[in-house]
């Protein structure tokens, strides 16, 4: 960590120390508990800030809850579709009458949609019922704002066009005792035609290898044993060190880990995955056997106007060169409908490579315009009507197709890192394979965390029943 990034730690946890004793005040006035609650949209980097924010807010005195009838409500926002900020203003809307019936309670908002300006402006003007604002880039001064706003009783509003820190060595609440994300990397430098990412997450920054290392080693310390290590294109990581490190000697530093079970990665750019890469994963013990490698379309002339800077048939290759050297590897991929231009065309060509390349799960999706991407300005819009009925034939073929090759592990006994107790089915359990399907099984709650051998007795489709496996 730099000098830099150390003072910030040390300005951070200081206004945490601060809080701890406003927070305690409050609470015996008020002769109870005060509450939290993060309510998260988007992707796996926000759910990792999510875990540093109640890291946070847990410091500092705060208990959680489940319920949004809470003293500090928390929303984590994704602005990679128009729904997605939709969803936040209706929140918001419905937090009106909550705030006065409580006037301990605070709102904050951060993330990807708060680099948008219009969106800040809007929520200045329209919602007086937000105190705070920030975005991707300060997530770790939120002790610093909550503080400033106790102190000045004003709403604070504090978003970073950009920045060069990375501060992380901050509390953090994990969702599971037994996995957790870790960052490797901030920020973008592809623009993606279509794609709002570069510019509310900023340029690429890699964290120092020797931060990584360390912060796995702790986690494995107090019960970890999977990590998914996280990026907008975990492919470029390390470019911009000082001494420059490829995201393949980074995964060969990861697996060096005592204790460490499991090694998952995302996202990956398929322009960037090496053969480096390719290899390390054919040879770990640890690395999952499964990869996430967003298409978004099959047509060569739409991905050049998406700056994708790959055709059809370099991904099909790569593909096949993958498939070839992990014979097991399940993929999965990112699929956009209705990206402006496309013809009928362009979606058989999205559903021959949905057919050649097999994947076992695709996240597929409607193409939203996101104001001030090249795509948005194109006038060549699709009309909603045949946007839906395209997206209708290629989702019917992922689905298809996703089953048959999930089910190839039918009767197989394979590892399953118990997750939690099954809500559904009384006395089972549900965990995941390294290839990300989930499966239920009868068996006692003391192996939540542990990995365990499970008979695979019955696919139903995107998920298994199976049986524990017992030494006899």
């Amino acid at each position: 960590m730099n000098k830099i990034s150390e003072e910030e730690t040390k300005r951070q946890l200081g206004f945490i120390e601060e809080l701890k004793d406003v927070i305690a005040e409050k609470k015996r006035r008020l002769n109870r508990d005060l509450t939290y609650h993060v309510t998260t949209f988007g992707c796996q980097m926000n759910a990792r800030d999510s875990e540093k924010l109640s890291g946070i807010l847990e410091s500092i005195g705060y208990v959680p809850t489940e319920s949004e009838e809470a003293d500090f409500i928390l929303y984590n926002t994704c602005t990679v579709r128009e729904n997605a900020n939709m969803k936040v203003y209706g929140r918001l809307g419905g937090l009106k009458h909550q705030k006065k019936a409580n006037p301990e309670m605070i709102v904050a908002l951060c993330g990807c949609m708060m680099q948008e300006a219009h969106v800040v402006e809007k929520l200045r003007t329209s919602y007086p019922q937000v105190d705070i604002v920030f975005g991707t880039h300060n997530v770790f001064k939120l002790a610093e704002l909550i503080k400033i706003h106790f102190d000045t009783d004003d709403r604070v509003i504090d978003v970073w066009e950009k920045t060069d820190e990375i501060v992380e060595d901050l509390p953090s609440t994990r969702k599971f005792k037994f996995k957790t994300g870790v960052n490797i990397m901030f920020g973008c430098n592809n623009f993606c035609s279509f794609c709002i990412v570069p510019y509310v997450r900023g340029r690429e920054r890699s964290r120092d290898p020797r931060d990584i290392v360390r912060e796995i080693e702790g986690l494995v310390a107090d019960g970890v044993v999977e990590v998914m290590l996280l990026g907008q294109n975990v492919n470029s990581y390390g470019k911009n060190l000082e001494e420059p490190m490829s995201f393949a000697e980074l995964l060969k530093e990861v697996e060096k880990i005592e204790g460490l079970k499991r090694i998952r990665f995302m996202t990956s750019h398929p322009k960037d995955l090496s053969d480096d890469l390719i290899e390390v994963m054919a040879h770990s013990k640890k690395i999952c056997k499964h990869l996430h490698l967003p298409v978004q379309t099959g047509s060569s002339r739409l991905l050049k106007d998406m700056n994708r800077r790959y055709t059809k048939e370099d991904y099909l290759a790569l593909v096949d060169k993958i498939k070839k050297a992990i014979p097991d590897i399940s993929l999965s991929t990112d699929i956009m409908v209705g990206y402006p231009g496309e013809t009928d065309e362009d979606n058989e060509e999205t559903m021959d490579v949905v057919r050649k390349a097999g994947y076992d799960s695709a996240y597929t999706f409607i193409y939203s315009i996101r104001k001030g991407t090249k795509a948005a300005e194109r006038p060549d819009q699709i009309p909603e009507d045949i946007v839906k009925e395209r997206f209708d034939k290629v989702l019917a073929l992922v689905q298809e197709i996703s089953v048959e090759r999930v089910k190839r592990f039918e009767g197989r006994v394979m590892e399953v890192l118990v997750e939690e107790k099954n809500a559904q089915l009384e006395g089972y359990l549900s965990g995941r394979l390294e290839n990300n399907v989930i499966v239920h099984f009868p068996g006692d709650p003391s192996l939540i965390g542990e990995l365990v051998n499970v008979r695979l007795t019955e696919c139903k489709g995107f998920y298994y029943y199976g049986e524990l496996k017992t030494d006899e």
